[in-house]
């Protein structure tokens, strides 16, 4: 029996599809084509981000606006690239397309030969580049057509226990992350692999240089853990007053809820920075459903299917007509002409975090 909270959000999504808020599909005749010959390859295999309620979100939405089903694979980036891998190693292909982050895109998917270009897919109404906040589809690949970005939200830098730590605690992320008061008491999402650990010690070592992640990551005896659901629950215990890397969404709602947590985003000597999360939509070659592909990638791309997937995940869009304030703190949500940090810059994403990641190994001697 599925449990009620999976109804919820079925109900839920299926009120905000029946409140005018997507596009004419029916009035559109390469519309109507592309879903009809979706509705006859039946589903679409898409591998995402383990978020429990974009795993309990986005297939229901997408199969009641298009009767098409889609089977969701939910888990780590690295291990969907293994997966994928192995299974092309032996002539099969099962997945169609991807929301992944940047470093399982760049370093496994689109290094090994895996993806076609989205961009030849997307209809004349998703490339109007009026719904665009950088005029057009942001693609962050080299190629500029491979790797659609859809989410770009500032990050929190760390999240704290405002029962345990109090303002004068953290003028600068410096003083706060090596702090002795805190030392054992700090949870780091693991540096050495790809992802928000590897994001957030490479910001460190652009910022204070390859001594001071010695200083956090080994003297300061932080708690490394890759497990997002588990830091944010020791965060709300207080078991580790201080985290970096937690499930935002859940800690926003325990926040409204009364509860001492805070996430903070930007310190004196740390500007804000910007993430796209899972939010990079690839295309799989050789991907044995393509109609239901093309329908997937411009539903997600549009106003509607976007909408959908941000509100389920708590991240910010790259599109400039969707109402971010409705769902979102107004710190999550980037200011325009503010300069920030780019977590997803491909040449630093590339580069420099696989250099941190050889770093943090050797510090870590693991």
């Amino acid at each position: 029996m599925k449990s009620s909270k999976y109804w919820v959000a079925a109900i839920a999504v299926g009120t905000f599809l029946t409140q005018g808020v997507g596009f004419a599909l029916s009035a559109d005749k390469d519309w109507k084509d592309l879903i009809a010959a979706a509705q006859k390859e039946g589903k679409v295999v898409v591998f995402g981000p383990a978020h429990q309620e974009v795993r309990r979100v986005l297939p229901v939405a997408f199969e009641k606006r298009f009767g098409v089903k889609m089977e969701y694979i939910g888990g780590r980036g690295s291990a969907a690239a293994a997966k994928l891998a192995k299974e092309r190693a032996a002539g099969l292909y099962t997945a169609d397309a991807a929301l992944a982050g940047i470093q399982t895109l760049a370093r496994r998917f689109y290094a090994g030969g895996m993806l076609d270009p989205v961009k030849p897919l997307l209809l004349p109404e998703i490339t109007d580049g009026s719904k665009w906040k950088k005029g057009e589809p942001w693609f962050i690949d080299p190629e500029k057509k491979y790797a659609l970005r859809l989410f770009s939200y500032v990050a929190e830098l760390i999240t704290i226990n405002t029962k345990f730590v109090k303002p004068e605690d953290y003028k600068t992320a410096k003083d706060l992350l090596l702090n002795p008061k805190f030392k054992g008491k700090i949870v780091a999402h693991d540096p050495r692999r790809s992802g928000t650990g590897s994001n957030k010690a490479a910001q460190l070592y652009l910022t204070y240089g390859e001594a001071f992640l010695k200083q956090f990551y080994v003297d300061q005896k932080p708690r490394i853990s890759r497990r997002e659901r588990q830091i944010t629950d020791w965060l709300l215990r207080g078991t580790y007053p201080i985290i970096m890397g937690g499930d935002f969404a859940e800690i926003e709602k325990m926040r409204k809820e009364g509860l001492p947590v805070k996430s903070v985003f930007e310190l004196s000597d740390l500007p804000a920075s910007l993430s796209g999360g899972n939010g990079n939509l690839v295309v799989f070659n050789k991907n044995p459903h393509p109609a239901a592909t093309k329908l997937l990638v411009n539903w997600i791309a549009s106003k509607e299917g976007l909408e959908v997937y941000a509100r389920a995940s708590g991240r910010a869009v790259t599109r400039n007509d969707i109402d971010e304030a409705s769902f979102l703190p107004a710190q999550r949500i980037p200011k325009p002409g503010t300069k920030y940090f780019d977590t997803y810059d491909w040449e630093f994403s590339v580069k420099t975090k696989r250099k941190v990641r050889g770093i943090a190994r050797k510090l870590l001697k693991k």
